[in-house]
């Protein structure tokens, strides 16, 4: 296990047409998302959470290990599955979640369990941080692995499950200060530090700990904010959107695999990364995003296919990405 991902594991059920209510169902939550797409992405990864033992509990512990996501650290629960049902605008994603008293949701392990010592990389964020007991042994775990691994923070703001936002933006500040890599999209840090510049909320980030903050925009791509350095931006290949769900999951995935890649193993080591590393880093990352946009629903694609889009590009192929 080189990567591990603790949070939420859901069912999204995803309108087949806009205004209707029938719904398809497909495995999601944002960590699950993003674990699946490591492994498939060839970093060992394994998944920290809480199942339910009912038909979608099931569903989703089989999904994982046909992904090649390492089970052995998720519990099983009689609580019922966090279910999300999921309405696309032209413009973003509607969305309702069914999260109270929950499997993944009332996730509360005693004692934490101890990661393995390859592993290297420490995800959370997302709805996990909105109900506890699950928010506070997620806190717990991440803290107990502060400067052993690398930590990447992704909150993944849902603004219809918090009642409270100047309550939640306050504990966010508490979060970024866990984090050694913060990824924010842009939709994100407006609702964070609304009507502000993103720079300051970088700045924010980086002045309580973070060693790097990336900020995604969609199609416009990412831009890194480093502590003395100049911002650094990459474009995102151009391709046929046909969804978005699960694009800003990969796309974390991405960094974390292509910074094992370049060699990152600690979090010292981030502040030493060269600017064309981190270019090769959101690239990677950003045509792994742009590949998952292309097909139905959160769906990450190979390493072999993210390697082969990178190789079209390189021989002058040009941004787009079929």
């Amino acid at each position: 296990m080189r990567i591990a991902l603790t949070g939420e594991a859901l069912i999204d059920f995803t309108a087949s047409q806009a205004g209707t209510l029938a719904f398809l169902g497909h495995e999601g939550g944002s960590p699950l998302n993003t674990a699946v797409a490591c492994a498939r992405l060839g970093q060992p990864t394994g998944f920290l959470t809480q199942l339910s033992t009912d038909l979608f509990g099931e569903r989703l512990m089989g999904f994982l290990q046909r992904n090649g996501v390492d089970t052995s650290f998720v519990l099983r629960s009689s609580a019922p599955s966090t279910l999300a049902f999921v309405e696309r605008t032209p413009q973003t994603n509607r969305y309702a979640f069914y999260t109270s008293g929950s499997a993944d949701a009332t996730w509360a392990p005693e004692p934490l369990p101890q990661l393995p010592a390859e592993c290297r990389f420490l995800h959370f964020g997302s709805i996990s941080l909105l109900q506890d007991p699950a928010a506070t042994r997620i806190a717990d775990l991440v803290a107990a692995n502060k400067g052993q691994r690398v930590i990447v923070f992704d909150p993944n703001v849902r603004p219809s499950l918090i009642s409270d936002m100047a309550a939640y933006r306050a504990r966010v500040s508490a979060w970024f200060a866990l984090a050694d890599l913060v990824k924010l999209s842009d939709e994100d840090a407006e609702l964070l530090a609304p009507g502000q510049p993103i720079d300051a909320l970088a700045a924010e980030c980086l002045n309580v700990g973070a060693r790097a903050v990336i900020v995604t925009r969609g199609g416009d791509g990412a831009t890194l904010w480093r502590t003395g350095h100049a911002p650094l931006s990459v474009a995102a290949p151009r391709v046929q959107v046909v969804d978005t769900i699960g694009a800003g999951d990969t796309f974390t995935a991405g960094l974390s695999v292509s910074l094992l890649a370049h060699g990152i193993e600690q979090p010292a080591q981030l502040g030493a990364l060269t600017d064309e590393a981190w270019r090769e880093v959101m690239g990677f990352a950003a045509t792994a995003a742009a590949l998952n946009c292309t097909r139905e629903g959160a769906d990450p694609p190979t390493l072999a296919a993210v390697h082969a889009a990178l190789a079209g590009e390189q021989n002058g192929a040009g941004a787009s990405l079929p």
